[in-house]
Order: C-alpha cells, then structure tokens, then sequence
C-alpha cells in the first residue's frame, strides 16, 4: 500500500454519505469512555455500551465521550444517530486518509487531523487519525486505537484546580487539539535532532551511504507536512467561526493555537531545506571525488601498454630479434608517443577528459 494514499477500491462506486472504513483495524473492538465534569465534582466510566452512552451523559456537567475503534461501522451508524451527526462526518471518520479539516454545522462543530508518533531507532512516523465533535455541553472523540496522548487532558481534569473544570466544552476541545499540536512539535524536534546529527555527520566525513538516510528523512518530513500543513487552515477556520459553541474567553487562546501550527509547518520547512543543502553539499563533494578518480584512471588506462611493453623487452632472455635491429629503439619510442597520442585523442572525442 502506499505510504501516502490509502486504497480507496472499498469506496469506489458508493454514493456520498456512504459509511465505508477505509485503513487497518488496530483494536478488536469498540470501546466507549466517558468523562464528566464540573467544578465540584468528576465522574468517570469506562468500556460502557454505546446504546447506554445517552443515559451516561451527566446534565449540567461537560461531558467527554471517547470511542476506540472505528471499524465497526455499524457502531459509526449509531454514534452518529445518538449525536444528529451527517452521513458525510461519519463518511470521513471512518476514511483513515482523510485531509485534516473543520467544519460548521448548527449544532455542532467537528475537526479531522492526525496525531502522530515518531520511532526513533526506525526513523518513521506513524500517523493516527482523531476525529473530534464539539457541542453544547459535550466533546466527542474518535480513535483508531487507544493511545495515551490525552492523558495530559485527563490528568488536568481530575485536578479540582485547573481551568478546565471551570470551564466550557469549547475549552475541552481547545485543549484536545492543543495537546495534539504539542506533540507535532515535540516529534518534530526528534527527526530535527537526528536531522542537524547526520547533516554534522556528512560535514565531518562525506559518505555515498548517508544520502540514502537523507532521503529517507525527506520523505518522512513530506509525510509530516501531509500531516500538518492542513491544521493551520483547519485553526483558522475555527478561530473565524462565529458559533455560540465558542465562548469569548476560548476565542483568546485559538490564535495561539494557530501560531503553534505555524511554528511546526515552517520547522518542517526549514529542516527539509536543510535536507537539500545536505544532500547538494553531500553530492558536490562524491562529484570532486569522481573527477579525481576519472583523472586517476585516464592516466593509469593511458601507462597500461606502454608498462606492458616495457614489460616484454625488459625480460632478461638471451636472444630478441629487434636487438640486433638499428632502429629499434627510435621505433619503441614512436610506438609509445603513438599509442600514447591515440588514447589521449579518443578520450578527448569522449570527453572523458
């Protein structure tokens, strides 16, 4: 499969709307938990059944809905019945390769990205996708898999302190997707240390084999930028909306979040610039090896018969005939400049030289 399409055969014919998984299933089955919240109190459920989710759901608290699992897509189906989503939201969700976007409806504002991970011994991104729905009083979010990257978000809940616990849904999903772009930037400051370690690396002693890893980090930071680039539109679109979902105090902290996309495209930007600098400087070098090694070569190729000449009239046998010949020796030397002449003249007409 390739690493930046999915294949889409599953889809190919259905109508818009159509609820279609399109990805790898990475957990057996569907899990639900719920967070809710307000500022005395938190009440939490886990692994509860989607068709109990509604009497779950806590008035007068904030609610987190979490789903692990979205290969099931009869579950998908139910999920967006309990919560009035459109057939084209549940379309995307289910579609792994979705571009990262945002969009308004009248009871709801939904986002698509990715969350993504980095191996660091592999040197490989790993991209998980999160759909998250905000609405009035709740936050709903949907996962591949479960992954521990909310855990700050959890953590800050439980703490009778934070501002999250006085605060709105809108504030939870902020929190959500500020999370997420953390991470873009902490990851991108792993590939970037290895990054500026191996471009070091190619200064101190230039290699043919480091261009492969070079090639290698290109094309993870393109993945990345596949990933990322999006976000910020997707921000800006949230940060424009004039939903009443959105409270005036949560609209203070979007454009911070925008600028933290920012700040992971342009990262993004710089070290794949510093990857073409590595690899132009990396291959100016290999092309000055090769021309001395061509030199290198033409004169060896150019001495090869003369030394095999020397080599035949410098053996120490009693009799040669052109020993006793007048003009041998003028003759070995016009054979010499001869061959000598002709080779420098076809390497000329090769340009070889």
């Amino acid at each position: 499969m390739a690493r930046f399409f999915r294949d889409r055969l599953k889809s190919k014919g259905k109508a818009p709307g159509t609820i279609v998984f399109i990805g790898d299933q990475k957990v057996e089955s569907t899990e639900v938990n719920i967070i809710a919240y307000n500022k005395e109190e938190v009440k939490e459920s886990s692994n509860i059944q989607i068709s109990a989710i509604e009497d779950s759901i806590q008035p007068k608290f904030i609610n987190w809905i979490n789903l692990y699992g979205i290969h099931d897509q009869e579950k998908i189906k139910e999920i967006g019945n309990l919560f009035n989503l459109s057939a084209m939201l549940l379309e995307d969700i289910v579609n792994t390769d979705q571009r990262p976007k945002f969009e308004e409806s009248e009871n709801y504002l939904s986002f698509i990205l990715k969350t993504i991970d980095y191996d660091e011994k592999n040197r490989k991104v790993h991209a998980e996708q999160i759909s998250l729905v905000l609405g009035k009083g709740y936050v709903l979010t949907i996962q591949e898999q479960s992954i521990k990257i909310f855990e700050p978000v959890r953590d800050r809940i439980r703490n009778s302190k934070s501002r999250l616990r006085s605060s709105g849904a809108d504030y939870l999903a902020y929190a959500l997707l500020d999370n997420i772009i953390d991470n873009y930037l902490f990851v991108i400051g792993n590939m970037g240390e290895q990054i500026e370690d191996l471009c070091r690396a190619i200064i101190i002693h230039p290699k043919n084999s480091i261009a492969s890893q070079v090639y290698n980090f290109k094309i993870e930071l393109n993945y990345l930028r596949k990933v990322v680039r999006p976000v910020k539109d997707m921000l800006l679109l949230w940060h424009n909306s004039e939903s009443p979902l959105i409270d005036k105090k949560t609209r203070e902290f979007l454009r911070d979040l925008s600028d933290l996309a920012t700040q992971a495209e342009e990262s993004i930007e710089i070290y794949g610039n510093i990857l073409t600098d590595t690899l132009y400087y990396n291959t100016n070098i290999s092309n000055k090896s090769n021309e001395i090694i061509k030199v290198l070569t033409i004169f060896t190729t150019i001495f090869i018969p003369l030394t095999f000449l020397v080599g035949i009239y410098g053996m120490n046998f009693k009799y040669f005939p052109e020993l006793d010949f007048k003009y041998s020796y003028p003759i070995f030397w016009c054979v010499t400049v001869l061959i000598t002449l002709g080779l420098f003249v076809f390497f000329k007409k090769k340009k070889w030289l």
